[in-house]
């Protein structure tokens, strides 16, 4: 598959206000382990091949483990994640399915205990933000594998 378009060459503007977003994304509060987690269930739920490689390694060069990335897929049935993140990912799989339900009131008041309203805030945009990149990567054609991980960080999780 080649990669049909580069959008940082042909709309350098739009590209910069999506880096702008990750920016404030990376300094809002959240857990960045919790991010990297909620950017990959996205990217496996918008089938972004490219999306899933980075965030993947980027979850592992926060030191996540290989047990809890392969059975994020399978969320609701896996023991090894904290109620928090369950609270994430059904928050994720809501907004990223946005069709399916338009987010219902019942997925609200089960993750809402799990984060303060600001953190709720910057979770959706993280979401919106993430689906976004996955639209863009899919429409792009953007090449998976070749994505390294600049920065090797402790864990967070």
């Amino acid at each position: 598959m080649e990669q049909r378009f580069n959008m940082g060459a042909t709309s350098p503007g739009g590209y910069q206000a999506m880096l702008g977003l990750e920016k404030y994304l990376g300094q809002c509060g959240l857990e960045e382990g919790l991010l990297h987690l909620i950017k990959l269930r996205a990217s496996q739920v918008n089938g972004c091949a490219y999306c899933i490689d980075m965030h993947w390694k980027d979850a592992r060069a926060l030191g996540e483990t290989e047990q809890r990335l392969y059975g994020l897929d399978g969320w609701r049935e896996s023991p090894y994640y904290t109620a928090r993140e369950r609270a994430a990912f059904e928050w994720t799989e809501a907004v990223t399915l946005v069709t399916n339900g338009h987010v219902p009131d019942s997925v609200y008041q089960a993750v809402r205990p799990h984060f303060s309203e600001k953190e709720l805030g910057d979770l959706t945009l993280a979401i919106a933000t993430i689906n976004a990149w996955n639209r863009l990567a899919i429409s792009m054609r953007t090449k998976a594998g070749d994505y390294k991980p600049t920065v090797h960080h402790r864990k967070t999780t």
